[in-house]
């Protein structure tokens, strides 16, 4: 069957993190969460390659290519008529 796509590139660079806490804020699946002096990556599978993150993140720390992740998404989103965020990113390894 699916299985949750974890074959992303979605790269986070920790130590150029300022912790402005936007990757948390723009990300619709919560693939970043707010940490004490930086960003904490907690469910990297999640991430549907969007480049939410990246665009926003001024420091740099992000960096991702919109991938199949995305269109997995988007399509998964269409056939079962849910919204964005109720759909966990699907594709086959």
């Amino acid at each position: 069957m699916f299985n949750s796509y974890v074959k992303n590139t979605l790269h986070y660079d920790e130590v150029k993190c300022i912790n402005c806490g936007m990757c948390s804020v723009v990300c619709p699946h919560g693939v970043f969460a707010n940490g004490e002096k930086r960003a904490v990556l907690r469910k990297r599978a999640s991430c549907m390659e969007c480049g939410a993150c990246q665009l926003n993140c001024p420091s740099g720390a992000i960096t991702v290519d919109s991938g199949v992740g995305c269109a997995a998404a988007m399509i998964m989103v269409a056939l079962k008529g849910k919204k964005m965020e109720d759909t966990e990113c699907k594709c086959d390894s």
